[in-house]
């Protein structure tokens, strides 16, 4: 038997709350009777935790940084990693309510070490569940009015705060290696998963094209017998990302963001040219400079930057070239 003759499990989307029902539930949250679930949820919206993470807190789990701001270090939990995330100013505000409530308490041995600990969430002597947390949960989606499609009260579960908060990161456009660090994955496949609701590119993209189709604009169409790229001219004038490749032309959408591949030969230590390339070489120089005003006048920073690195690598060349001969 092979990995690959396991069976692939089900991959299903996180479970994202709508940001309306966000931002109702944690109004409701905030307004709880109950001084550990309200601090608990906020926490858990704010910091991504999973329950067991949340409980294991210990006394010393906030680092303060001079530079950068307050950080909660998460111990060892799911995955058997570690790892550290920022705070806001809300969920930092969680903390510090709790513990000006949680009042002194002895050490409990640690589940996992059997080594004393000063938890975070003790009460009464006793370590708390993640009872409160989804009861309390449950209390403030009656608070707040959540109800489903059937007209009953909204299924939340203390997990979906870990997803919204993911899921709105990304969607903010941080990059999924930084979520990947703050979620705890132990693997790119997991944070992926988030990258699947990062709606605002495909969305752009979306409504470009229905902007189109309701304007009634032609659609690129390649006439019968003809070459389906466009002459030089309508090229340079498109509100495209273009670049000048050797034999023919890119033309990236705007949503699709800057190629990273776009003229990496003509900018690598390894490229090599030769005399007979010289006519090319100086063909794509008089489209990349083209391209770089283009660029300045549309006010697009990091293709003017490119497209200058561009130019200059194949100044250089040709400098060669023509020191050469």
């Amino acid at each position: 038997m092979f990995s690959s003759d396991v069976p692939r499990l089900d991959r299903p989307l996180p479970r994202a709350l709508a940001p309306d029902v966000d931002r109702d539930l944690m109004a409701a949250i905030s307004h709880l009777e109950d001084p550990f679930a309200r601090a608990g949820l906020t926490i858990l919206r704010g910091t991504g935790l999973r329950i067991g993470e949340l409980l294991d807190l210990e006394l010393d789990c906030l680092w303060d940084f001079a530079s950068h701001g307050t950080w909660v270090k998460v111990p060892l939990g799911k995955m058997g990693t570690e790892r550290s995330v920022p705070l806001d100013a809300e969920t930092l505000a969680a903390f510090d309510a709790w513990m000006a409530n949680r009042g002194c308490q002895r050490a409990l041995p640690h589940p996992r070490h059997g080594q004393p600990a000063y938890f975070l969430f003790v009460e009464r002597g006793r370590r708390l569940s993640g009872y409160r947390l989804r009861r309390g949960l449950e209390k403030a989606v009656a608070a707040a009015g959540l109800t489903g499609r059937d007209g009953a009260a909204l299924r939340v579960v203390p997990h979906q705060l870990r997803h919204t908060y993911g899921t709105t990161l990304v969607n903010a456009g941080m990059s999924l290696q930084a979520l990947m660090a703050l979620m705890g994955h132990v693997s790119a496949e997991m944070t992926l998963r988030y990258a699947s609701l990062s709606s605002p590119t495909v969305r752009a993209a979306y409504e470009a094209a229905m902007g189109k189709v309701k304007g009634r604009q032609a659609l690129f169409v390649a006439p019968a017998g003809k070459a389906a790229v466009p002459d030089r001219v309508e090229w340079l004038r498109a509100e495209m990302l273009k670049t000048r490749v050797a034999y023919g032309y890119c033309s990236r959408d705007l949503v699709a963001d800057a190629c990273s591949y776009a003229n990496i030969c003509e900018q690598c230590d390894n490229f090599v040219t030769a005399p007979e390339f010289t006519p090319a070489l100086e063909q794509q120089l008089a489209d990349i400079r083209a391209l770089h005003d283009d660029a300045v006048d549309r006010g697009w920073d990091s293709e003017v930057a490119r497209h200058a690195r561009v130019n200059a690598s194949i100044e250089g060349h040709l400098r060669r070239l023509k020191n050469s001969g």
